[in-house]
């Protein structure tokens, strides 16, 4: 008898223990029964907020969901706009679960992989769309917000089927193609040579310019001044020879003697000097008088 209450007891407490079930903060609980999701009376999911709850043991299985705002973050995907242009977009999306029922049916269970796989295609069709109903300049010149705005209304229509909310989408980086990229930075590349060829080729007629002004106004310049060195000596010479005539004015005899004495000084200053001439001659006028001077003394 006792080990018959002792039966009852522990079969209690595992049907009490099975009862009983705890959803977190972040979850939400949809009943599964009979592999169906239990409604109420007004043919509503039955959903469990966090808590301690209740449940029917070995008939009812509690299927927990996550209800926080989750981000898909997939992969850059090539998009072309209307000029047949191609663009490498990296997007991404802001969703959470609204209908728990309708996500639990059409994700296969709750998967989270496989809702985010069918909001992907929604997503990556949307902006397919917009992508290709623009131009590359409408796409960089500010009106990417415009083109987020209506991707992120046609998701929302779009995903209303799986029981998600859409809550932003966002495009992070639009960049062109390697190839792409590659052609166009050649190109910059050429265009900055040839601009810099050009900078150069002015920078050098401009030296030249700047050169040969240089050069002429050294050229006026070195003429004045010989000019004016050559007048400066022609004056000082025409001084001379006026101090010079006032002094052969004033005494011709010394003068004279002067002009001599300088012309011996010029002619025998120097100890290697030879000259042939006639002792009678008129250049030793004044020394052949010395020396007669100083014979009679």
């Amino acid at each position: 008898m006792k080990n018959f209450v002792y039966v009852i007891i522990v079969v209690l407490a595992l049907l009490g223990f099975s009862s009983l079930f705890y959803v977190d903060e972040a979850e939400r609980g949809i009943v599964v029964r009979f592999g169906k999701v239990a409604t109420d009376e007004n043919n509503k999911a039955i959903v469990y907020e966090p808590g301690l709850h209740f449940k029917l043991p070995f008939i009812e299985r509690i299927v927990k969901l996550d209800a926080r705002i989750k981000t898909l973050d997939g992969q850059a995907d090539r998009y072309i706009t209307s000029e047949k242009k191609d663009l490498i977009v990296d997007a991404f999306v802001k969703w959470r679960i609204v209908d728990f029922e309708r996500y639990y049916l059409s994700t296969g269970g709750g998967n989270q992989r496989q809702a985010e796989d069918l909001l992907s295609r929604r997503i990556n069709a949307g902006l397919r769309a917009e992508f290709g109903a623009r131009t590359i300049r409408d796409i960089v010149s500010g009106r990417r917000d415009e083109l987020m705005e209506q991707t992120l209304i046609t998701a929302s229509e779009g995903s209303n089927d799986l029981g998600i909310q859409v809550i932003d989408v966002r495009v992070k980086q639009i960049n062109l193609p390697d190839e792409v990229s590659t052609a166009i930075f050649d190109r910059m590349i050429a265009e900055r040579q040839a601009v810099a060829r050009e900078h150069r080729s002015q920078g050098r007629e401009q030296a030249e310019i700047i050169r040969a002004d240089v050069d002429a106004r050294v050229t006026v310049m070195l003429a004045d001044a010989e000019r004016e060195a050559r007048q400066i000596r022609g004056e000082g010479d025409a001084e001379a020879a006026e101090i010079y005539a006032q002094t052969y004015n004033r005494d011709p005899e010394f003068f004279a003697f002067i002009r001599s004495l300088e012309a011996y000084t010029n002619s025998f200053g120097q100890g290697d000097n030879v000259m042939v001439i006639s002792p009678d001659s008129e250049f030793f006028k004044y020394f052949n008088s010395l020396q007669a001077s100083a014979r009679t003394q």
